[in-house]
């Protein structure tokens, strides 16, 4: 019924998880992941508790090939079961149970576990893996999408489409920098969730997401009252308070030394 791919960044600080399926908020079922620890996608089936079992075993140091091991063996459910597992070394396993539905699979490399159920063929992980592969210097969020859309293209959940999911991890990259979620996203039902998901991506890059060095323009009088005029214009009455209601707060200094250059755009009415 889901098709997911859980993998390790290239630079092997990043984890994460993208899936889809024709099923309610696959997002708060499926996917999980700890900075520094692993991740883990469970299906088909899907036993919720592996995500917090799998988590520990990682933490205490166990392998994904031990730790996936373990929770087969203590659960009678197993072969309704479909699970993929990275660890913080990028080791990846995944398991489908012999009474998961057809077509039903996966396959592993390294640093990554594509797995589905209910697909229309085995051909929907080789898009996966393909895509997933094909440009590996990419930001893992950008890598996990590129795969999901491979996926859902080539046919996906053969029962339909109905919701999807992004959860990637890595230290100090969440909101302020105050927690570990890079990428935290869900559609939980929509006609066309992969590219519902690639239109939220977008908007995270953009609002949560730390500009880069090269992304800052250097704060001059002459940008700052045009800034200013803008603000105002939109009925603001100082630049704190546009980049506050705008929630450009991660695009533009706290001092104004420097603002985005893709808020920049947006205020010019520009392609960024």
């Amino acid at each position: 019924m889901t098709f997911s791919i859980v993998a390790r960044s290239a630079d092997g600080e990043s984890w994460g998880v993208a899936v889809a399926s024709k099923f309610l908020a696959v997002g708060s079922a499926v996917p999980a992941a700890v900075a520094g620890v692993g991740a883990i996608a469970t299906q088909a089936a899907a036993n919720v508790a592996y995500k917090g079992l799998a988590l520990s075993h990682l933490a205490e140091g166990a392998t994904a090939e031990v730790a996936l091991a373990t929770l087969l063996e203590e659960d009678e459910g197993r072969e309704d079961r479909q699970v993929g597992l990275v660890d913080v070394d990028g080791g990846a396993v995944t398991h489908t149970g012999s009474a998961c539905l057809d077509w039903a699979g996966g396959t592993t490399g390294e640093g990554y576990a594509i797995q589905g159920n209910v697909l229309t063929g085995p051909e929907v992980v080789a898009a996966m893996e393909a895509a997933f592969l094909a440009d590996p210097e990419a930001p893992l969020a950008r890598r996990l999408l590129a795969a999901l859309t491979a996926g859902d293209e080539a046919g996906g959940d053969r029962r339909g489409r109905q919701s999807a999911a992004l959860f990637v991890v890595r230290e100090e990259a969440g909101y302020g920098g105050n927690d570990d979620v890079a990428v935290d996203l869900r559609v939980d039902d929509h006609a066309t969730p992969v590219p519902e998901l690639a239109r939220l991506l977008d908007l995270n890059d953009l609002y949560l997401t730390a500009s880069a060095e090269e992304e800052k323009v250097a704060m001059t009088a002459e940008l700052e009252a045009e800034l200013l005029a803008h603000a105002i214009a939109a009925g603001h009455p100082d630049l704190a308070a546009w980049v506050g209601c705008e929630n450009f707060e991660m695009r533009v200094a706290d001092d104004f030394s420097w603002v985005d250059r893709r808020v920049l755009a947006i205020v010019r009415g520009e392609d960024a």
